[in-house]
């Protein structure tokens, strides 16, 4: 037997649905409610069982609002959610802020994420779930690293000396060599945070070593693991390379471009290349 359908269970029979306690009264609707895949008659009125998230909010806001729903027996054990597309559009976030929304959900139990068959709503959820905290917005952290990193790598082409460059390339050596995705993501973090300490800036060594342990968190391992990243082995070398070649070259220029062209490719690995980077204000 097929698992039920969330659209097909509430938008297809024109009957009201059991979404009755989220809806809002018609005349406190705002221009935000969109009309949705599963709507809910209230008063004629057809009212989203899910409301629009605030561009402001992070991934917890969107698990939260799916928490609710099963907590109060909307959405039902095995109930099968809507297509991340769908969800994005209902919930006024993009794509890859729902996609890590559903693996916080995933990792607190709420639900299960299978391929091919999308995500369904676990068959014993736990019955409370305190916070959705799986750590930092992994597109939010590469957006910051865009942000920050290749401004660090400049002042490193000025300021680094030729001891830097070869404890560099001794670490682009030992990324090479990694054994697996740990071991590499280790030396990864040192080639990052190296840069940052050939400023001689110790609190651009701690930003980045800030940055970096958020980079540990459960909700960027998962997603790192279901994008692919571990395997883009090849490309980081060879961003790598660039990065230390601008510095040995002493060129600013050349290192910020570089830096900013890694973390692109990095970024458009977890995001997705036909995905936006970023919530659109």
């Amino acid at each position: 037997m097929s698992r039920p359908d969330l659209a097909g269970r509430h938008g297809l029979s024109g009957s009201a649905a059991p979404f009755s306690k989220l809806a809002l009264p018609p005349d406190h609707l705002t221009n935000r409610d969109v009309p949705l895949a599963c709507p809910v008659h209230i008063g004629g009125a057809r009212v989203s069982p899910f409301q629009a998230v605030d561009q402001d909010r992070l991934y917890e806001r969107v698990a939260r609002q799916v928490a609710d729903l099963v907590a109060r027996g909307d959405l039902k054990p095995g109930e099968r959610l809507p297509a991340e597309r769908e969800l994005a559009r209902m919930l006024g976030v993009s794509r890859p802020t729902v996609r890590e929304a559903m693996i916080a959900l995933e990792i607190a139990g709420l639900v299960e994420v299978r391929t091919g068959s999308g995500i369904t709503v676990s068959e014993a959820p736990p019955s409370r779930v305190v916070a959705f905290d799986a750590g930092p917005s992994p597109h939010e952290l590469i957006q910051a690293r865009r942000l920050i990193e290749p401004e660090i790598a400049a002042l490193a082409a000025t300021l680094g000396s030729p001891a830097d460059v070869a404890a560099l390339e001794a670490l682009i050596a030992e990324l090479a060599e990694s054994p697996d995705h740990r071991a590499s993501q280790t030396v990864d973090r040192a080639f990052h945070v190296a840069i940052a300490r050939a400023t001689g800036n110790t609190v651009l060594v701690s930003i980045v070593e800030g940055l970096w342990d958020r980079m540990f968190s459960p909700l960027f391992e998962v997603v790192s693991a279901r994008t692919g990243l571990p395997e883009n082995r090849r490309m980081t070398l060879t961003d790598h390379h660039a990065v230390v070649a601008a510095l040995a070259r002493r060129d600013p220029a050349e290192a910020r471009a570089a830096m900013l062209a890694h973390l692109t490719h990095v970024q458009m690995i977890i995001v997705g290349s036909n995905e936006p980077a970023e919530e659109v204000a």
